[in-house]
């Protein structure tokens, strides 16, 4: 089934006002997956192709003109856009932030070959667009300008092009350097390109961007000979090798250096496809040229190879549910394991945070880590669908890093080695900690530990050395600082819980007495988290509902904040005054009327349900609260609010950006009927299921969710069996899922009221709920 033609069929069978047959469900659940979702609306995801966890992202560009310095476009593409710039090497899945699209490559017929790629008015090489088609690892699109169909697919380090030229015209290809995601004057330092005597085409480029400096090589192999070339700078006041002048470089070289670099690539009338294989390496060119080679075959071949890889990943989890849920959640799944990325070498270099290459001995280096999203879902699904294996080569990435940083801390926002600063916590603490705690093999946990705390121990990041001084963050001192000193005291107590398992008690107990500190930001008066001052005093005027950059809260406001405390919610729930008034906040936040609240300037507020804002990470587990208060039906009615106003599978489908794959672990999760409210607890809280049935394969064991009576009357649990017995308690535990076994639900129309409502039925929390 191809993704595209199909949307078209039904969109001409409702114009026309014909009943359409039944879609026929794939069986298989790479079928089922629309790499189209989230290309457009606030997703920002992108539709080309990837291998799971690969180093390349080979995607179309439509960024054009203004539009390239725009957040719309933080993956290069918009699924709206009639126009294609080209198709480069890497993209993020989802971000908040724009950067990447290395190395962009265009097809163009013809005599004459345009080095610009236009606009509106003037012709360039750019081209309108149709057809497009997209699955996991394979994406193609015609090109209507120049005539040519163009096809993309990728390995683990390789992306590969094929272009059908139409015959009897000459075949060229424009290979722009110059090109990049969130452009702007001086972002790109340097690049390179040459021609080898074997005709392979390698150069790089260093990038002055999120991450600084970053610097990409490739190495491009052609599947048919070059019959030319030129090698052009566009720089204005150019010097090479004694040629100055105004405007263009020389263009007749076999190699060339600059700052705004672009080349013709002349091929004649070419008989059959011409196929592209390129190659990337964060190390050298050799590195790039070692990565061509060592993942061999041609289009098909690499295709075929990804296109396996892609159904072992997917079918790690087997889902019977109507057609479009199931194809939101493969395509959430298929969203969930692309980052962290490869970043090592198939040698096993790579480059670290301190610009200097490194040897990976014993496992693959990854990068591409959004911790302060991934670490709530994504990773904790990942340690259950994910071999051991690759869950470890997350882990001792992250500790590589750690070694290798001129800081002597964990990533708080990696790509291409290197570190942003965006974002706020030490949230790799948590990841590694819910991997030692979950006793994943190949980690050096005790290791890891040190290296947890020298992140928590670092008096200059994020207000770190008054937060142990004080016990909070003073936001006089420090922006954010409500928002700063819940997450510390989260990642604290994941501290505490491994060092606990470890042995080391001085250090458990010392991080236990942090894992408390967000009491000190919290107004017990007001009901909410705020930001104190140094002298103590909590920071005036106060809007719960107010959302400002750089203000108390990161990305949202107290609404969303008071509730991150998912080590201590009892503990939060006493200072509010008992489940009674927790569920009656629950219920004032997700009703608020927020008609006259104008939040047009802040970027990341997508996705509102009142007060409650699906499209980023802090409210993701606030709706499984109302478990933690002992009313888990209501749980169970938000999800499905949430479920149905928040996920389609159209471009427009996700409510907000995907952040790596956060925003559908959240699917994935809560489609199965559980969710990792807190990571490092290993329990998993329980809502209501969205598929008839699931499976997984969890350390070689097979786990079923199965849900009896499962309709869009039948909203609620009735009730819950586990392994054929009794279930009471609103959460099961990561032990019970990897023994394997069968969770079983049988759904119905009326809350059931009884069920796991004691305090002994919730779900972990530091402070014990009060029998």
């Amino acid at each position: 089934m191809m993704i595209r033609l199909t949307r078209l069929a039904i969109a001409a069978g409702l114009l026309a006002g014909t009943a359409l047959p039944a879609q026929p469900v794939p069986s298989d659940p790479i079928d089922a997956v629309d790499p189209f979702i989230g290309t457009s609306g606030e997703g920002h995801t992108f539709p080309g192709a990837v291998a799971p966890f690969g180093m390349v992202q080979l995607s179309p560009d439509t960024h054009v003109g203004a539009a390239r310095q725009t957040y719309d476009w933080a993956a290069g593409y918009r699924h709206e856009d009639p126009v294609i710039l080209g198709f480069s090497h890497t993209h993020f899945s989802g971000a908040g932030h724009s950067d990447l699209g290395d190395f962009l490559v265009i097809p163009v017929t013809g005599d004459a070959v345009p080095l610009e790629p236009g606009d509106a008015k003037t012709p360039g090489f750019r081209s309108h667009k149709a057809d497009e088609v997209a699955s996991p690892g394979y994406y193609a699109v015609t090109l209507t300008d120049p005539g040519v169909r163009a096809e993309m697919t990728a390995g683990t380090r390789v992306g590969v092009h094929r272009y059908a030229f139409p015959a009897g015209k000459a075949a060229h290809l424009v290979v722009d350097l110059r090109s990049i995601i969130y452009d702007y004057p001086g972002k790109i330092l340097w690049s390179s390109v040459r021609i080898r005597p074997d005709g392979i085409i390698t150069g790089s480029r260093e990038v002055r961007g999120w991450a600084t400096p970053r610097r990409i090589f490739f190495a491009m192999r052609f599947s048919a000979p070059l019959t030319g070339h030129r090698f052009v700078s566009t720089e204005e006041n150019i010097l090479y090798k004694g040629f100055k002048g105004p405007g263009r470089g020389p263009e007749t070289l076999d190699s060339l250096s600059g700052r705004a670099l672009v080349a013709q690539l002349d091929f004649g009338a070419l008989a059959k496809p011409l196929e592209v294989k390129v190659a990337l390496s964060g190390v050298d060119e050799d590195g790039a040229i070692a990565n061509l080679g060592s993942e061999p075959g041609d289009f098909d071949a690499v295709r075929a190879h990804t296109r396996k890889a892609w159904t072992d990943a997917l079918g790690a989890v087997r889902i019977d549910a109507p057609g479009p849920m199931r194809t939101n959640i493969y395509t959430a799944l298929y969203h969930s394991l692309m980052a962290p990325s490869v970043w090592g070498d198939a040698d096993g270099r790579w480059r670290g945070p301190d610009d200097q290459v490194h040897e990976g001995r014993g496992f693959t280096m990854h990068s591409t880590f959004s911790l302060w999203d991934t670490f709530r879902a994504e990773h904790p699904l990942l340690t259950l669908i994910q071999p051991a294996a690759k869950n470890a080569d997350f882990v001792n990435s992250l500790l590589a890093s750690q070694k290798t940083s001129p800081f002597g801390i964990l990533p708080v926002w990696q790509f291409a080695g290197k570190e942003t600063w965006t974002m706020i916590g030490y949230h790799a603490v948590p990841l590694i900690a819910d991997a030692c705690l979950k006793r994943i093999k190949g980690i050096d946990c005790a290791a890891a530990l040190r290296a947890m705390v020298a992140s928590a121990d670092y008096p200059p990041y994020g207000g770190l050395g008054d937060y142990m001084k004080l016990g909070y963050v003073p936001i006089d001192r420090e922006p954010e600082a409500a928002s700063k000193t819940v997450e510390y005291a989260y990642d604290d107590w994941t501290i505490a819980r491994l060092a606990r398992q470890l042995g080391d008690i001085a250090t458990a107990e010392r991080f236990d007495k942090r894992a408390q500190n967000w009491r000190n930001s919290f107004d017990a008066k007001t009901g909410f988290l705020r930001a104190r001052k140094a002298d103590g005093t909590f920071r005036t005027p106060f809007d719960p509902t107010a959302i400002n950059y750089g203000s108390d809260y990161t990305e949202g406001n107290a609404w969303q904040y008071s509730w991150f405390m998912p080590h201590d919610q009892a503990g939060m729930f006493r200072l509010l005054g008992g489940d009674a008034k927790t569920v009656a906040k629950l219920d004032a936040m997700f009703d608020y009327d927020n008609s006259k609240i104008d939040y047009s300037h802040a970027e990341d507020i997508s996705g509102l349900i009142g007060q409650y804002i699906h499209g980023n990470e802090p409210s993701h587990h606030v709706a499984y609260l109302y478990d933690y208060a002992g009313q888990p039906w209501r749980t169970q009615a938000r999800l499905k609010q949430i479920v149905e106003s928040q996920y389609k599978p159209t471009p427009e489908g996700l409510a907000g950006n995907d952040d790596l794959g956060q925003m559908s672990a959240w699917l994935v999760f809560t489609a199965l009927g559980f969710y990792p409210v807190t990571p490092g607890s290993n329990q998993y809280v329980i809502g209501r299921p969205f598929v008839e049935k699931a499976e997984m394969m969890v350390d070689g064991k097979r786990f079923s969710v199965v849900a009896d009576g499962l309709s869009d009357a039948n909203a609620y649990v009735g009730t819950v069996t586990l392994n054929g017995k009794p279930l009471a308690r609103s959460y099961v535990t990561d032990a019970e899922i990897r023994a394997g076994g069968e969770l079983r639900f049988t759904m119905q129309a009326t809350p059931n009221k009884a069920w796991a409502t004691g305090a002994e039925a919730r779900p972990y929390s530091m402070t014990p709920f009060k029998r």
